[in-house]
């Protein structure tokens, strides 16, 4: 298969990431918006490394992934506070963090 069609998926898995996250209210749905995103601009990067045939692309991946990974963590942690103290998810309100 050409790069093309690996970039063409990458940039609608972009895309319909992008929409979760600005249409959306949920913080769980924002967080796997975000991670799709991450996930398109890693194939990107792979796919980009495979064409140029260096490794360079396939390393900013894997960085990517693992600051993917403690953003998760870190996120859901927090996600999983504001719900037990507030009983919602929602973005929209915007005192959630005060006390």
């Amino acid at each position: 298969m050409s790069p093309d069609a690996y970039l063409s998926l990458a940039s609608i898995l972009f895309a319909i990431g992008a929409a979760g996250v600005l249409l959306r209210r949920n913080a769980i749905i924002a967080f796997m918006s975000i991670e799709l995103m991450l996930n398109a601009a890693n194939l990107a990067f792979v796919t980009a490394a495979r064409a140029w045939g260096n490794l360079d692309g396939q390393v900013v991946a894997f960085f990517v992934m693992v600051v993917a990974a403690a953003e998760v963590v870190v996120g859901l942690a927090i996600i999983m506070t504001i719900f037990r103290s507030r009983q919602s998810t929602s973005v929209d309100e915007t005192s959630l963090l005060r006390w």
